[in-house]
């Protein structure tokens, strides 16, 4: 099996936050599309698709027939199985009832919506495009039209928030209902805009015993209402984990479409050309202009520590060579006796008190 990433990089405004590859330049949005269709026919597999994942930027920036096009001819020159997951991101101010049945007549079975926060003022300080309002009008509109997967992003961390302020946000997102919830610390990217604002002194970081606090109310609350924790930053109610992104931190291969969108094979990775004109380009010449890393056996143990101790089934250690697996449970042993990681079964995984600290734990496990 295989999973298929498609990035849409279009959006009518950048948030001031975000660190992925995206363009305002609406204009191309025809080019692009023809471009990502003869990518895709291009790099056709024989290799069952079983998740498909419009990402961006803004998918619903580009038109019903825009994505009709995608996908047949995702459809038409790969075999995608017949249960696949297909997920396309939306701004919630896109979620429009006549947007919602189009997007009906096409295989979309799943919709992410980047809610953030229902505070309006930080909306708008992020420079979203939506308010809470339609975050809620949005899940309504699609309930009415049948959508029964729906997944919202959550972010907390922001300057001067407190934890009451996050609790608000949790309870309002919870009461949405929706079958999934992702969440994030806001981050300080270099090159984005916040992190000149941190830069200028004119926004500070939250305290790190402030984000701890955050982080356990959100896993308390998520828990109590149901929700699995399968993943550091991800949350399902039963049934409904993300399995396209569930590949990711299980190591399956994934085929990259479109403009600095990233491909993975096991022995290799690649990412194509993070500008639109050249990606355009290079496309309509009938090749891929990108670039491409070779990983030898301790950078695939590396990526297989970081992935596998994401997730809640955390790491097979059976699975690892012999030397990987000693060096492994070494290192880890004082993790093991601190509680911040456990090994049941075989099964190397994070602790709730390691969760908070994973990226120490794990940079502690990785061959340098």
């Amino acid at each position: 099996m295989a999973g298929l990433y498609i990035h849409i990089p279009f959006c009518s405004s950048r948030c001031i936050y975000c660190g992925f590859y995206s363009t305002t330049g609406l204009a191309l949005r025809e080019a692009y599309t023809q471009a990502v269709c003869k990518e895709i026919e291009m790099r056709k597999t024989s290799t069952p698709i079983s998740t498909i994942y419009i990402g961006g930027g803004t998918p619903s920036q580009l038109s019903i027939d825009h994505l009709k096009k995608i996908l047949d001819t995702a459809y038409i020159y790969n075999k995608v199985e017949p249960d696949a997951e297909v997920t396309i991101e939306m701004n919630p101010d896109d979620v429009k009832a006549e947007t919602v049945t189009g997007l009906q007549q096409l295989p979309i079975n799943r919709i992410s919506m980047g809610a953030q926060t229902f505070n309006n003022e930080r909306l708008k300080f992020l420079c979203r495009r939506h308010t809470a309002s339609q975050v809620r009008q949005a899940v309504e509109t699609l309930r009415q039209a049948g959508e029964r997967n729906i997944s919202i992003d959550l972010m907390y961390g922001f300057p001067h928030q407190t934890i009451n302020e996050w609790e608000s946000d949790i309870e309002q997102a919870l009461e949405l209902g929706v079958e999934h919830i992702s969440t994030y610390c806001l981050m300080y990217e270099e090159g984005t805009p916040l992190y000149r604002l941190l830069e200028q002194g004119k926004v500070s970081e939250i305290d790190e015993e402030l984000e701890r606090q955050m982080y356990y109310m959100l896993l308390g609350k998520l828990e109590t209402a149901g929700y699995e924790h399968y993943e550091i930053s991800n949350f399902a109610r039963p049934g409904y984990r993300s399995r396209h992104n569930s590949s990711y931190w299980q190591g399956i291969p994934y085929i990259g479409i479109g403009a600095a969108a990233h491909s993975y094979d096991i022995q290799t990775r690649s990412w194509n050309v993070a500008n639109i004109h050249k990606y355009i380009e290079g496309i309509e010449q009938g090749k891929r202009v990108f670039e491409m890393e070779t990983l030898d056996e301790n950078t695939q143990y590396n990526d297989t520590i970081t992935v596998a101790l994401r997730t809640s089934d955390g790491l097979d250690i059976d699975t690892l060579p012999d030397g990987q697996r000693e060096f492994c449970l070494n290192n880890a042993k004082r993790h093991l006796d601190a509680g911040l990681l456990k090994l049941i079964d075989k099964k190397l995984s994070l602790t709730k008190e390691g969760l908070f600290v994973s990226d120490m734990i794990m940079s502690d496990l990785m061959i340098v």
